[in-house]
């Protein structure tokens, strides 16, 4: 059966958020792009802290030009804006900045870039981190390392290979010190599951082509900070992490699985890290012509050897879900994330469930 149109926008709006930026100028080689989204959602859980208003408004720009024939310079910005809060609380209403980077494309001899960026880990992550609100929570977390997004991350990509092999693509990553005591425009970072010592990572991917199919692995490796080491959990000087996965993206069907470990990286609240975190996740959604795109995934996490208490789940629910495009630029959902946490769990995490509900306006 053809695809309509409208299939084939809201298929790619699904897994790429920036796919509807409003062009605001192009001329002379110089590109800027506009885009940004109005996400109106309710949470309802027995928890207190997952229950509630979640509406947030987010911006950004991409934007490159065109330097010579072989050099294009390039940047991106996004920030957020939690709409949950009263009018002059602002200030601690946790509005924050997800990306900021700048850097250098040199054409089949790759890009280079330094910023707030997303770690190399996440080239594994991302593929399973599509649904409709949940997701993205087993070991990807924000400003823990590289495996989400990340201060300080100076990234090498090249899509091809140096133009000899299409569909194979790697990146190198380095991530500067970010700990109590750094001195960087914004302060020391105090909280100490988002420290991190000097580090590095790479990828390697491969899609094969005509098929949908791909492949990606990732592997990092980072100092774990004085404090970090002081901590309750977690033990050793090294911070390290590796995953891979595979996708099938082709004829309105979307599938992937990942499985990440990581040692000494995955946080436990404000008590330190597990010494050893196994994390698996699955999904599947299917886009139908008429807009609706259906979701089921499966996500957990397991600590291992966590001191006093063994091994834990620190993740596991199931996820069902379904997005409606109106057209590509406004959507409705729901998604229900099913929580598989013991009532008696050792480390007292929540195991309520929650439902989002929510509409989106993007551009």
């Amino acid at each position: 059966m053809k695809k309509s149109t409208l299939a084939l926008v809201v298929s790619t709006l699904a897994l790429a958020s920036t796919a509807n930026a409003a062009e605001v100028y192009n001329k002379d080689g110089n590109k800027l792009d506009f885009y940004g989204r109005v996400k109106a959602e309710h949470y309802f859980s027995d928890n207190a802290s997952s229950d509630g208003d979640k509406s947030y408004v987010r911006i950004g720009f991409k934007g490159q030009t065109q330097i010579n024939d072989l050099m294009t310079g390039y940047g991106q910005w996004e920030y957020q804006y939690n709409a949950n809060n009263s009018e002059g609380s602002d200030a601690n209403a946790g509005n924050k900045t997800r990306l900021g980077f700048a850097g250098l494309k040199f054409g089949q001899y790759g890009s280079f870039d330094y910023g707030r960026n997303y770690g190399v880990l996440y080239d594994v992550e991302a593929w399973t981190d599509v649904f409709p609100e949940f997701g993205g929570d087993g070991t990807a977390r924000t400003d823990n390392f590289m495996t989400a997004r990340a201060t300080g991350v100076a990234t090498y990509r090249n899509s091809n290979f140096f133009g000899l092999v299409d569909g194979l693509r790697f990146a190198l990553q380095y991530q500067g010190k970010n700990d109590a005591t750094s001195a960087n425009a914004r302060g020391s970072i105090t909280d100490t599951s988002r420290q991190n010592g000097d580090g590095y990572g790479a990828s390697l991917g491969y899609t094969i082509a005509d098929t949908g199919i791909s492949l990606m692995s990732a592997i990092t490796s980072s100092d774990r900070t004085n404090q970090q080491q002081l901590q309750a959990l977690g033990s050793g000087d090294k911070a390290e992490s590796w995953g891979a996965g595979i996708k099938y993206d082709a004829n309105s069907i979307y599938l992937a699985s990942i499985y990440t470990e990581t040692r000494n990286m995955t946080p436990i609240g404000t008590r330190g890290f597990a010494n050893k975190a196994q994390n698996f996740e699955v999904v599947a959604q299917y886009q139908f012509d008429f807009g609706l795109r259906p979701s089921l995934g499966y996500i957990q996490t397991k600590g291992k050897d966590i001191e006093g208490i063994g091994d834990e789940d620190l993740v596991k629910y199931i996820d069902v879900g379904m997005t409606y495009y109106f057209n590509k630029n406004m959507s409705t959902f729901v998604d229900y994330k099913i929580n598989q946490l013991d009532d008696n769990n050792k480390l007292n995490l929540n195991n309520d469930d929650v439902v989002a509900v929510g509409l989106t306006y993007q551009f």
